[in-house]
């Protein structure tokens, strides 16, 4: 696939980086990455239950979707995707590293690009923080403002913060 078929946004202050607009043609590398970040670092902070719900939350269907309405990005470093947000009306959601990219400043990068998006339309920035990335957006300035626990099918919980951050002025 050219560059010239999907939208980039380059990451200043890199040559190798770039942000794209994901399409129908990415549907299995997000896939990939969402599943393969939830079920290799979730079962750390969650239990069975609260796994599967995230599992299911991020259907193929759900992903699908998104995809259609514009909201999903891949971050590309040389040939390998390894991350992927989504932005929908104020709200940064379904942001995921592959395991093996986490801990290098990838979700800021990802973060860095989909907030100055927002804060173009918005003066506020939501999101569901999941216990592995509450610190990142904590560090970030966001503060929590509502608390949700979601009984499971299994009897677990699934347990995590809404959080905001106001647009500095």
């Amino acid at each position: 696939m050219s560059k010239e078929e999907i939208e980039v946004e380059y990451i200043e202050g890199s040559d190798y980086m770039e942000l794209i607009k994901a399409t129908q043609k990415h549907f299995n590398i997000v896939k990939d990455i969402v599943c393969n970040t939830i079920n290799d670092i979730y079962p750390n902070y969650y239990p069975k239950g609260a796994v599967d719900f995230f599992l299911t939350h991020h259907s193929d269907e759900n992903i699908k979707n998104a995809i259609q309405k514009n909201e999903i990005y891949l971050l590309l470093e040389g040939n390998n995707f390894v991350g992927t947000g989504s932005v929908k009306e104020n709200e940064v959601c379904r942001l995921f590293v592959l395991p093996q990219y986490q801990g290098k400043g990838y979700g800021h990068k990802i973060m860095d690009i989909l907030e100055n998006l927002l804060f173009k339309s918005f003066d506020e920035v939501t999101l569901a923080a999941s216990f592995p990335a509450y610190n990142m957006y904590i560090k970030r300035g966001y503060f929590p403002i509502d608390y949700h626990k979601i009984l499971t099918e299994n009897g677990d919980y699934l347990c995590y913060h809404v959080m905001k951050r106001i647009r500095q002025k």
